[in-house]
């Protein structure tokens, strides 16, 4: 099960129009409140009624990866619909979080259609990335994480010079104000340390992260190319307006 965040929470400037982020953030809250994870609803009871209906649910909508590769067709859909599924409170917020922190002005500069692609796309190959490193695991993989991953890989590229504001642990959560080609390569090294103390058991997919953001971060890359360069007077052709 993807877990929460940590290390890092920042604030970027929003963008002003972004209902598909909004409406990511709703549709997980939702699925969440109706869901027996949020423990609010009586029809999963209580005590071990509960937490077994809150494995059956989280191996029907999560990806258990030996399930992944067994062919099944109902468990190929499934790194889908784990980006609507998340394990706890803390999971749900610390994920919602840094969607909201990120995912306006991204979908804002990609458009509304190609964000969601981007969205779903990424966070679903992040999840069946994970899944296939870990082939044989019958632990069930849920949450939004690896999308997430996705959408600040592509703010670094397409924004790295935006300031967040960055609340960090060691330093007492004294909010200081970074650019994100600082405060996003400095979550990655978080990650990927992290990555490499992993296990199979129950926890922080971190490769899930780390495969998003690589993901996220070359789709930038690969569909807005390097920014055009401008043309000195001297390398400009006769009849162009000059800069």
């Amino acid at each position: 099960m993807i877990g929460y965040w940590g290390a890092v929470v920042g604030r970027a400037v929003r963008g002003e129009s972004a209902p598909v982020t909004y409406g990511l953030i709703t549709v997980c809250c939702l699925v969440f409140l109706i869901g027996p994870a949020s423990g609010l609803s009586p029809a999963y009871g209580t005590g071990d009624e509960l937490l077994s209906a809150q494995r059956a649910y989280f191996e029907r909508w999560g990806v258990v990866p030996v399930e992944l590769f067994s062919g099944a067709p109902r468990a190929a859909v499934t790194p889908a619909t784990a980006l609507f599924v998340h394990g706890s409170w803390l999971h749900l917020l610390g994920n919602m979080l840094f969607l909201y922190v990120f995912g306006a002005m991204a979908e804002e500069r990609m458009g509304h259609f190609e964000f969601a692609l981007f969205y779903v796309g990424c966070g679903y190959l992040a999840l069946l990335g994970y899944a296939a490193a870990h082939a044989d695991s019958t632990q069930t993989l849920v949450g939004a994480s690896g999308a997430i991953s996705a959408v600040l890989g592509a703010f670094l590229y397409l924004f790295p010079k935006a300031r967040v504001t960055s609340l960090f642990p060691f330093l007492f959560f004294l909010p200081l104000r970074f650019p994100a080609w600082v405060v996003l390569p400095f979550w990655v090294s978080l990650q990927w340390l992290a990555a490499g103390r992993e296990t199979q058991g129950p926890g922080v997919a971190y490769l899930a992260h780390l495969l998003g953001f690589s993901l996220g971060f070359l789709s930038a890359w690969v569909r807005y190319g390097r920014p055009a360069r401008v043309k000195s007077p001297a390398t400009a052709t006769e009849g162009e307006t000059q800069p």
